[in-house]
């Protein structure tokens, strides 16, 4: 038989990375605006990272780590990371970030590994998009955050968000907490499954998160959270709904959210996409002011968040959000002759040095055969040439769109076929950006010959570009443009 991929793992091919190229784009221009920084982690780390970072009762630990020893330094143990907190944070603390002033602020995206069940938007490979605030202890760095997401999801589309908030507590409060949740569960142990019977005694807010039936039914009246905070939390907890409701992001109190790892305190949230179903959520995070600390590093409060970037995907195919492929203006040359092929050569060379794409001919096809194949690849030009072409130093400029053809002297092909592509961004730029400020309008009745010849009407059409998201005034629309 032959050699799969793994189970729970996926091949993106090229016409899929263009969805992925769309959402890391628009995830890095939020976090611009937001003022995170990108970081890279290892792939791998030391497993006690895990340990003691998320913690051993967890799910994650117990059952979905992928964890290898090696062969050196007495068969050290290695874990592929599961989630980037713990290891956003051994950054922090081993690179001595903490000494600088101000906040840290920052962001990545990457593969994660959790042997999990595999199915609709959830692998063994996965991929996330996330962004740690190391620093403060604020509610409205919390708030922020939440902002932040919820900003994002809305920029791609979606609707139907439900933002789903809860406090956690701090050690000071947990405890208390803790024992009245023992008091109830313990009568109902044996009902409880096998993991919640471990979980009672360990950390028994983690039986609330069970997905089991049968335990979900048994916490029904379990003593509530936010009934048995301590004041900074629950000041903490009033402060930050306040920022939320400033902000006009619709929440709803969710006492049962408590997230699926130990390093969690005060805030704990999840965003979650109604049409998903069963598998809704598709980001969360909270509050980790112990985490720091539990790594051997100074007090050092923090809050992040995770975004499962597969269930974001399928999120946006769903609702048909995912834009269509952009056909950029690319050339093709067709040779015929060995001293074409030479000339061919060199003008694609020209060209790459331009950053124009272009392709040419290996394979030894028919002239038929190299057109076919290059409206095939939509290209908008066709630079043709042959004995007789290169006798007269010209080559033959076919016009893909209208069959139009037309004859350049060969040292003038490469500035030819550059101000082309030039004329012709510049027609796609002001076809696309139809919501404009008005104070554009002169842009959209001066020809594109006019406008290459006046370098402050580019300049405004550049500006235009970057503008046309701020000033959302729909007043003039397509029906305007020539």
């Amino acid at each position: 038989m032959a050699i799969r991929k793994p189970r729970g793992t996926q091949d993106f091919l090229p016409e899929q990375m263009i969805h992925w190229h769309y959402i890391e784009q628009r995830m890095r221009e939020i976090c611009k605006v937001y003022g995170f920084n990108e970081i890279r982690t290892p792939a791998f780390e030391e497993t006690k990272l895990f340990l003691r970072g998320i913690g051993e009762t967890t799910d994650v630990v117990q059952k979905e780590m992928y964890t290898f020893t090696t062969g050196d330094d007495g068969g050290s143990s290695f874990t592929l990371r599961p989630e980037n907190t713990a290891s956003a944070v051994r950054a922090y603390l081993e690179n001595k970030v903490y000494g600088k002033e101000g906040l840290t602020k920052w962001y990545y995206m990457g593969p994660m590994f959790r042997h999990d069940k595999p199915q609709a938007g959830r692998y063994r490979q996965f991929h996330q998009f996330g962004a740690e605030v190391l620093g403060s202890q604020s509610p409205v760095v919390d708030s922020e955050v939440i902002c932040m997401v919820v900003q994002l999801l809305k920029d791609f589309g979606l609707k139907d968000l439900n933002v789903e908030v809860n406090s956690v507590g701090c050690p000071t409060c947990r405890p208390v907490y803790r024992e009245k949740l023992i008091a109830f569960f313990e009568p109902k142990k044996e009902q409880l499954c096998s993991d919640c019977q471990e979980r009672l005694y360990k950390n028994p807010l983690r039986i609330l998160d069970c997905k089991n039936e049968t335990c979900k039914s048994l916490s029904v009246g379990a003593p509530e959270i936010h009934e048995h905070l301590c004041e900074e939390c629950h000041d903490h907890f009033e402060e930050l709904k306040t920022y939320l409701t400033a902000a006009n992001v619709q929440y709803t109190l969710n006492p049962r959210l408590v997230r699926g790892l130990d390093y969690y305190t005060k805030t704990a949230f999840e965003v979650q996409y109604t049409p998903l179903g069963a598998q809704s959520a598709v980001a969360g995070g909270g509050r980790y002011d112990g985490l720091v600390e539990e790594l051997d590093g100074p007090h050092t409060p923090a809050i992040g968040f995770a975004m499962g970037m597969e269930r974001l995907l399928l999120a946006l195919e769903k609702q048909n959000l995912l834009p269509e492929p952009t056909v950029e203006p690319s050339v093709f040359v067709v040779a015929l002759g060995d001293a074409a092929k030479v000339e061919a050569f060199k003008i694609c060379q020209a060209l790459h040095d331009e950053y124009i794409t272009v392709e040419m001919d290996g394979q030894g096809k028919s002239m038929k055969a190299q057109l076919k194949y290059a409206n095939k690849i939509n290209a908008k030009y066709v630079i043709i040439l042959g004995d007789d072409e290169l006798a007269r130093k010209e080559a033959i400029i076919r016009f893909m769109d209208t069959s139009e053809q037309k004859i350049i002297k060969l040292n003038n092909v490469i500035t030819f076929i550059k101000e082309q592509i030039n004329d012709l961004n510049i027609k796609r730029l002001i076809q696309s950006n139809y919501e404009r400020p008005k104070y554009y309008k002169e842009c959209l009745d001066t020809s594109v010959d006019k406008l290459l010849k006046q370098p402050e009407h580019i300049i405004k059409l550049i500006e235009l570009s970057a503008l046309s998201k701020i000033y959302k005034d729909k007043s003039l629309d397509k029906d305007t443009i020539d």
